[in-house]
């Protein structure tokens, strides 16, 4: 494991810490950082939970751009997310900043997800002309369901802590100056009153809404002036 994440252990919490200035975005080698910390993390027959959480001013903004259009190296976002998601012990995000695009991602396919007031989270790939790639069109429906999903993925608008907690995307917010402390004691509070392991991945109940053309359709034609000119939007 390199130092771009460093594992630590403090009684039966694992905890993960990203350390890839600026923005912590998730290169390859960030990625192998994050797989090399959580197999370390799970070996660990003292751990009970995992904390994944970011040094500097934010979370996870985003992938590491400079890569977009390149053939992607192992462990790939999808790997890499799937095998969180897979954890038999409970993952907590720990949000400050920005969780942004793989970002967020990363840390829907964390069984519970924990922010500062201040944070915002989204899915701003439509800018770039995409759409996320890495679970974010199937996760993010399962936790506030497929209309408000697809209103942060067609604008790719972020939203505040307070609104995601609203909607479901964040299970609590915590103190702004204690988030690694508050996101450790987080996990305890899971193990100690165990809570059963969310994975997004299986949860249906926000998708309630009948899913076929219809609503695509309707949602299209709701929204039709705001797609003008853009591809990305209607793919």
């Amino acid at each position: 494991m390199t130092e771009l994440a460093t594992a630590r252990v403090e009684g039966e919490i694992g905890i993960l810490v990203v350390n890839s200035p600026p923005v912590n975005a998730l290169s390859h080698a960030v990625r192998v950082s994050l797989w090399d910390g959580f197999k370390i993390l799970s070996a660990n027959d003292a751990v009970k939970a995992i904390v994944i959480a970011c040094e500097g001013r934010t979370f996870i903004a985003g992938a590491d751009i400079s890569e977009l259009g390149k053939p992607e190296q192992s462990p790939g976002f999808n790997e890499l997310f799937n095998h969180i998601e897979d954890s038999d012990r409970p993952v907590v995000a720990a949000i400050h900043g920005t969780a942004l695009g793989a970002g967020l991602e990363l840390a829907m396919a964390c069984h519970f997800r924990i922010a500062v007031p201040s944070a915002k989270v989204g899915l701003p790939e439509v800018h770039l002309g995409i759409l996320p790639g890495a679970g974010g069109t199937q996760r993010l429906p399962r936790l506030i369901g497929i209309e408000p999903a697809l209103d942060m993925i067609i604008s790719g608008r972020p939203i505040k802590a307070q609104k995601a907690l609203e909607q479901g995307i964040l299970d609590a917010i915590v103190s702004e100056d204690a988030l690694q402390r508050e996101a450790v004691d987080y996990a305890r509070k899971i193990i100690a009153e165990g809570r059963p392991i969310a994975r997004t991945r299986d949860r249906a109940d926000k998708l309630n809404n009948p899913v076929g053309d219809i609503l695509f359709d309707n949602y299209k034609a709701k929204n039709a002036k705001t797609f003008g000119g853009f591809e990305a939007p209607s793919q």
